[in-house]
């Protein structure tokens, strides 16, 4: 039921949910294995990985990603690849 019920608090059919309004699915898990990919590395790795996002002017989640998803570790030279990167930081994935 739409509108206010009862005891006058808001309606429950319209709560929005962190997966969205379809159907939860495999939400947890992906989340789960979102945060262990990003931060579950040994204390060196997250280290190295964070100085050389600095060094390029990219965040830790940028720098990952990009490891993650293509195999490469960014490098100075690859600074189309890098100003790619920086101009997504407005839209959201």
């Amino acid at each position: 039921m739409a509108g206010k019920e009862g005891n006058g608090g808001p309606p429950l059919d319209e709560l929005e949910h962190e997966w969205g309004n379809g159907s939860i699915g495999t939400y947890f898990e992906w989340k789960a294995a979102k945060q262990q990919a990003f931060y579950g590395v040994p204390m060196e790795i997250a280290r190295m990985r964070a100085e050389r996002a600095a060094l390029l002017g990219l965040t830790y989640e940028e720098y990952t990603l990009e490891l993650l998803e293509r195999g490469r570790f960014l490098q100075a030279s690859d600074a189309e690849r890098i100003a790619q990167i920086k101009a997504k930081r407005g839209v959201r994935y």
